[in-house]
This record gives C-alpha cells, structure tokens and sequence, in this order.
C-alpha cells in the first residue's frame, strides 16, 4: 500500500499537467513562433533607476512543459539603461547573453518571479552573481544537457548556491536543479541552509531550512516545506505558501 502511494504521488499529478497539457493550445501551438514579448513583470530600466535583480521561471517548451520549468537571472547595476538576462540553453554558446527580453515570455509562457532584490541590496548581490557566472564551470559547447543536467536550472541552481545571500529556490519543477553541479554528490544546499545527497542527478534527497525536504527520483520531485507551508509534487509543482522572496 506504501508502495502505490508513492507511485500515486508521482504519477497522478504528472498524467493531471500531461492532461492540462494536451488539452490547451500549448500541444498543437508552433512553439518556435509563440509569443517571446515582455510580460510586463518587470518595470522599464529607464524607469528603474536602482539596481535590480530577478530570477524568473516558466514552463519550458513543448511536452517537456508538463513536467519542468526553465529559469534564468536577470539583472542591472544602478544607472544602468538596460537589463541582463542569462540564459542557459541548448543551442549556441550555452550560456546566452540577452537573447531574449529580460522578462519575456518563455515561447508563450509567462513567467513566475522566484527572486527579486532591489537598491541597495541588489546592488551588493550583482558582483557576486556575475563572479558565479564566469566562474560556472559547464560553459562550453556540448556541455548543455536536457536531463538530468546540466541545463537552464542547474545554471541558476549554481549561482543561487554561489550567492545564498538570495536565499532563493527554485521550483520543484526545475528539473536540473539536483545536478550535480560542483562534482560532488554530497554536500551543502544551494541556500547553504541544509544538506543534499545526489546520484548525478538521477536520484536524491534534499533537507535544508529554505529547501524543506525534498525527494528526487529521476528529476521529479516529491517534498514538503515547513517553513513555507506547502506541499511539492511532480508536474504541477508547488502547492501552498509561494517560496517567491522579494
């Protein structure tokens, strides 16, 4: 009986976002020619004098959006006239540099803000971040992978944990986010509030203050946050408190 709980707890929430899915104008839209225009979350740097910093998230595209999300990192020193967005792809340069609207639509998917700092401390995060940037160490062609990692959210994943000043996670939904991103398969979480044990991604559990606990099984997770009250389940993601920190 413990058995089909569990296998009801990962399925049925997978086949509730599969059936969401096909369902909706997502299954049959050309992706590659959805909306990509800002969605309007973020205010206009020319507006926004202060330094600023967001992590977004958004269903990925195609069928891979009923199981995960794609996340990036978006900021500005103040003064700045424009914003910048890295990306984490599967195509070019893996890290991409403004190749899309700082807080556009994710190929028709508006995104969630999972972090957001203003003035002064965005302002002191910005080094930091850009320090995590130029020192990840999957950068080269060939490096990207769709699963378990490393991919969009591993990229974020590893700032977060180089700056856990943010105190920000990411949504069960980032597949990618367990890879092992600094070659070990234990160690500290990303938030540097708890410990994580990983088997290349693949597999895993995570206990930590901000993370809550967390059970990986082929990148779909299964957890419960306390802090936050709410629950983690595959496919949809989060349900309860948001995580959002602002």
């Amino acid at each position: 009986m413990i058995l089909t709980l569990f296998l009801a707890l990962l399925l049925v929430p997978i086949g509730i976002s599969a059936a969401s899915y096909f369902l909706s104008s997502r299954a049959s839209a050309n992706w590659w020619a959805a909306d990509r225009s800002s969605a309007g979350v973020l205010p206009p740097a020319a507006t926004h004098p202060h330094a600023a910093v967001r992590i977004y998230a958004a269903r990925t595209v195609r069928w891979r959006g009923i199981v995960a999300v794609h996340s990036w990192i978006v900021f500005k020193e103040q003064g700045a006239q424009r914003y910048s967005r890295y990306d984490y792809t599967a195509w070019g340069e893996p890290i991409r540099v403004n190749g899309f609207i700082a807080d556009g639509r994710w190929f028709g998917q508006t995104p969630e803000t999972v972090f957001s700092a203003d003035g002064a401390h965005a302002a002191q995060l910005i080094p930091k971040i850009r320090a995590a940037i130029d020192a990840y160490k999957y950068r080269n062609l060939g490096d990207y992978r769709a699963w378990p990692g490393p991919n969009s959210n591993t990229f974020v994943a590893a700032i977060i944990a180089a700056v856990p000043e943010m105190n920000a996670v990411l949504p069960p939904t980032a597949i990618g986010k367990d890879f092992p991103y600094d070659g070990g398969w234990l160690g500290r979480t990303a938030s540097g509030t708890g410990w994580r044990a990983t088997l290349g991604g693949y597999a895993g559990i995570t206990i930590g203050w901000l993370e809550g606990i967390e059970l990986n099984i082929l990148g779909a997770v299964l957890g419960i946050d306390i802090r936050r009250p709410a629950i983690k389940i595959p496919g949809i993601g989060r349900l309860g408190v948001s995580a959002a920190v602002t």
